[in-house]
């Protein structure tokens, strides 16, 4: 009889490597870093950025997780936003304590989508996309006509965020409170990834059939995540209405998702920290375009014409150079150097 040799274990293989481990973990704690240390040195124009940076990144990485791994398309991420916004506003303004309003946001984003998931998750592809992105112009629409929203002027007067005597005053305070938010959400959809219903979305983005054969609940695990997604969205739409003290429906238009599917894909779809790439740089390149835009001698449309196109651009870019993003671009040439 032939005497099997035992296999080590997975521990021990992984102990023969003492420095991957810091490897992968060096640059995530670099970012840290340099993300805390940040608010310090920037001004408020600049906090302004950074913390809009952090909200994109915030509804970005939900969107990641949602196209990139259960191949899901949703054009609509901008209504989840903007139910957070709402929600967060329309009870702080109705006498709420503020942090009950920012706990309400993701919840009440999510149930949000579970009760328009159930429909909609029906349908695939384009069908989908059309259905999602109707879902925010209806929403907007009915924003723009109840009168407990505001209507068109919008929801004025959000008093700040506090809990008791605390209270977030200035900037560099909503920078620590949106970054916390997506080091959050990061750490959640990780968490997601690497579990076994990870493992379940990424073979459900391969087939639906192939997936449902394996005993995958497909249309449970759809809308999980896709209330999830919305959750994200929901968190930063929340913050976004304390942080600027008004909400309306201009605040949250058509195109707000269309720049979250962008950023997705220029940063790498289906990675955590591609959808933070992404992010950073499609709104450093929208503030650029919107210097040079309102420069004198520019028309008024300027800003919103240079952002089509370079938006137009740059997914033809991408798709035709970079088709699985910046960010695995990067990593691919890094681990062919070393």
């Amino acid at each position: 009889m032939t005497r099997l040799t035992p296999v080590a274990p997975v521990r021990e293989a992984a102990g023969a490597r003492p420095g991957s481990r810091i490897r992968r973990v060096l640059p995530g704690g670099v970012v840290a870093a340099v993300t805390l240390a940040l608010p310090a040195f920037l001004d408020d124009s600049a906090l302004t950025v950074y913390i809009f940076l952090g909200l994109a990144a915030m509804v970005t990485v939900g969107v990641s997780l949602l196209m990139g791994y259960a191949g899901q398309v949703s054009l609509g991420q901008g209504a989840f936003y903007a139910v957070g916004g709402y929600t967060a506003g329309i009870l702080a303004v109705r006498g709420g304590p503020p942090l009950a309003g920012l706990l309400a946001a993701p919840v009440v984003a999510a149930a949000f989508a579970v009760v328009v998931g159930v429909p909609l998750l029906r349908l695939r592809g384009h069908h989908l996309a059309f259905a999602t992105i109707a879902t925010q112009l209806i929403l907007l629409s009915l924003a723009g006509q109840l009168e407990f929203t505001g209507g068109d002027i919008g929801l004025q007067g959000i008093p700040r965020l506090g809990a008791g005597p605390y209270e977030l005053g200035d900037a560099s305070g909503y920078a620590y409170l949106t970054w916390a938010g997506v080091a959050l959400v990061m750490l959640v959809t990780r968490n997601v990834i690497v579990s076994r219903p990870g493992r379940a979305l990424r073979a459900l983005a391969t087939s639906e059939t192939a997936a449902a054969s394996s005993g995958v609940p497909v249309g449970r695990y759809k809308l999980v995540v896709f209330a999830l997604s919305a959750a994200f969205a929901g968190l930063a739409g929340g913050i976004y209405a304390f942080y600027v003290g008004y909400v309306a429906p201009s605040s949250f238009p058509v195109l707000l998702s269309i720049e979250y599917i962008v950023m997705a894909v220029v940063g790498g779809l289906g990675t955590v920290w591609g959808a933070v790439v992404g992010a950073a740089a499609i709104t450093l390149l929208v503030q650029g375009l919107n210097v040079i835009g309102t420069a004198p001698g520019m028309p008024s449309y300027a800003p919103s014409v240079l952002s089509y196109a370079v938006y137009a651009v740059v997914l033809i870019v991408v798709v035709l150079f970079l088709p699985g993003g910046l960010l695995p671009a990067v990593t691919a040439r890094l681990r062919r150097e070393r």
